[in-house]
């Protein structure tokens, strides 16, 4: 099973994009670690919601292969054309857009999409520096760096097919714990792929799929307008017992 992943030297860049960082890294790490169930799974559609460089939708397509589709959108004209350079750069293809998270591209695309990859703005920033044009706009998210993310979460419901995985990059600062308990009253189950410690952030990227038990409990969820203890602990026990990794990645 080849391993495969954009190559940084052939990674193309410009001032106003974000380039690979740890958070790029550990999402394509993450994809790594859930490769075999990716190659199982033979999804059809894949999509990037705010592609940068390219560095992740181009690791995607060389881990998963060109049998599938791939768009990558990005509010950033500038990332689209770099993106463009990077997937050049590598041999592989995706339909690039220029867009806010999916704009336009709801109708399209619902429920049809059976891999969506997103490294979100996450930094808490002032509100007002949300959606700023240019580089900004790929890390500013506004109180607990959670004003993009709720934004991305209901989008992902809507274009997720019946077995749609999302893959998400979270800091500790985000409340993940609070992210996969909205996602559960989605009908989602989640799962951290990688956890990572670096110097400046605590990383987790978290997968979160379509689960027929989460859906009952989900309904449970509205009916009673309480979550059970039960619930809550199976959330809060990923992120307090899992040890963090530096510079490596475990799947779990």
């Amino acid at each position: 099973m080849s391993s495969k992943i954009a190559q940084i030297r052939l990674v193309s860049s410009h001032p106003e994009v974000y380039e690979p960082c740890d958070d790029s890294f550990a999402l394509v790490d993450a994809l790594l670690a859930d490769q075999k169930n990716l190659l199982e799974h033979q999804p059809t559609l894949c999509l990037e919601l705010g592609c940068g460089s390219g560095y992740v939708i181009t690791s995607l397509a060389l881990i998963v292969g060109q049998e599938a589709h791939y768009i990558a959108t990005d509010i950033n004209p500038h990332a689209v054309r770099v993106t463009h350079e990077t997937l050049e750069a590598h041999g592989v293809h995706a339909e690039l857009i220029t867009t806010n998270i999916a704009s336009g591209l709801e109708k399209r695309l619902e429920g049809l999409v059976d891999v969506i990859v997103v490294n979100p703005p996450y930094v808490p920033t002032p509100e007002d520096e949300v959606g700023r044009e240019g580089i900004a706009s790929a890390w500013a998210g506004g109180e607990n760096g959670r004003s993009v993310i709720d934004k991305i979460l209901p989008v992902a419901d809507n274009l997720l097919s019946e077995k749609g995985w999302l893959y998400l990059v979270t800091l500790t600062e985000n409340n993940p714990s609070e992210i996969c308990l909205q996602m559960k009253e989605k009908g989602y189950a989640s799962r951290i792929i990688v956890q990572r410690l670096t110097e400046e952030e605590n990383l987790q990227i978290i997968k979160f799929w379509r689960d027929f038990d989460s859906q009952l409990e989900a309904k449970g969820m509205v009916a009673n307008k309480t979550v059970s203890s039960r619930v809550m602990e199976s959330l809060l026990s990923q992120f307090h017992i899992m040890p963090f990794l530096r510079g490596s990645n475990k799947q779990q």
